[in-house]
């Protein structure tokens, strides 16, 4: 058997919600569907991993999650009111129990002052309507780690709230 900290990640958080009877649906921006990949590459993913959104543009957050192209405006599509916004709209669009949303700015282009890169909003929604919230700020670490981090993060954010 494949032993990897980040499979043995999703293999942990697959078992937790399966042991609770929960589905997990993904919104996914910065890490582009990885976080739903890490999840289905373990056996048995089906029996908990209900769907991903890849919404990579705000074209596709708008479409696909029903966020406000306003909302995306006024607080920037790396914001935690997006990232909510998200982990909303999978709620919405989906048969889940829980959904995760992550938006950030991997690199090594994006960042500002203001949002460097390394930011990383996630939002984790229960459908009974317990919501989480947090910002992390890996730094300029590269592209994939930025990409890596955010996935293990998402699983922790999500063990956090079905606790």
């Amino acid at each position: 058997m494949v032993s990897h900290p980040d499979y043995d990640a999703a293999r942990a958080l697959l078992e937790h919600a399966k042991s609770r009877g929960l589905t997990i649906a993904t919104a996914e921006s910065c890490t582009g569907g990885l976080i739903a990949a890490t999840l289905a590459a373990v056996p048995g993913a089906s029996a908990v991993l209900e769907r991903g959104f890849i919404t990579y543009s705000n074209g596709a957050k708008a479409e696909m999650l029903d966020v406000p192209a306003e909302l995306i405006a006024e607080q920037g599509a790396v914001s935690r009111e997006v990232a909510l916004a998200m982990a909303e709209g999978a709620l919405a669009r989906s048969g889940a129990d829980i959904t995760v949303a992550v938006t950030g700015i991997a690199g090594p282009d994006g960042g500002s002052a203001e949002k460097p890169v390394g930011l990383v909003h996630l939002a984790v929604a229960l459908r009974d309507g317990a919501r989480l919230h947090e910002e992390k700020r890996f730094g300029d670490i590269g592209r994939h780690d930025v990409q890596r981090l955010t996935v293990l993060e998402a699983f922790a954010l999500m063990r956090r709230l079905m606790d």
